[in-house]
């Protein structure tokens, strides 16, 4: 299961393509590669991506083709940025990150639509936990050579780790008595770290974070 990527916009994919052609005009081969080596944990880059994201910046007057190759090998187009491609990267690598939206996250959503409509989101949360548990377990197991990859790699950790506190924060939410409005009292699961022990507390040791969960253990 892949809980979080680098990234998954087609603008993201762009402008990646951009930066990968700052040091010298590539082919899409060889962007693909250098993709996959500065961002290992994320999804392979797929060569329909690449292309595509080459054409619409050919079409934007960012990137140029500067030559083609044979190389004893079938033809690759090699393209070159322009001064408006670079000055594109700039501007990207300049502009800050916009926050995500209040409520946008997939967790999110699932948890208050089931207590909307009076369903029980206990089983969907404790899967939740047991994959969030399994894929930090896998990340810290990795010990990247590239600091410049340990950084991904910490970036999801601090991601999961902060789902996983929302999902403790829910839960001491979901034992109070009031009443959900709208829907009615949902069902009240008993998420409450104190009172089930598949789900930990905040205080989260490395130990805890390698120990298997009764869903792990079936």
């Amino acid at each position: 299961m892949a809980i979080y990527s680098v990234y998954n916009s087609s603008v993201g994919t762009t402008d990646l393509v951009l930066a990968a052609l700052v040091a010298a005009p590539r082919h899409g081969y060889e962007i693909k590669r250098i993709h996959d080596e500065w961002f290992p944990l994320a999804n392979p880059l797929a060569y329909g991506q690449v292309y595509s994201a080459l054409g619409r910046l050919t079409k934007d007057g960012c990137v140029e083709v500067a030559e083609v190759r044979a190389d004893g090998g079938p033809e690759r187009t090699v393209y070159a940025l322009t001064p408006r491609g670079r000055e594109r990267v700039e501007r990207w690598l300049a502009e800050p990150v916009a926050p995500m939206s209040p409520g946008a996250g997939e967790l999110v959503r699932k948890t208050v639509a089931a207590l909307r409509i009076s369903a029980d989101p206990l089983p969907m949360l404790l899967a939740q936990r047991t994959a969030y548990l399994r894929r930090m377990r896998e990340l810290s197991d990795q010990q990247p050579t590239d600091p410049l990859a340990a950084l991904s790699r910490d970036h999801a950790l601090e991601h999961l780790d902060a789902d996983l506190r929302w999902l403790e924060r829910a839960a001491d939410r979901l034992a109070r008595p009031d009443p959900v409005p709208e829907a009615g009292p949902p069902p009240r699961p008993d998420l409450s770290p104190r009172q089930n022990p598949g789900l930990p507390g905040s205080g989260r040791t490395p130990d805890a974070l390698h120990a298997k969960t009764p869903e792990e253990d079936q």
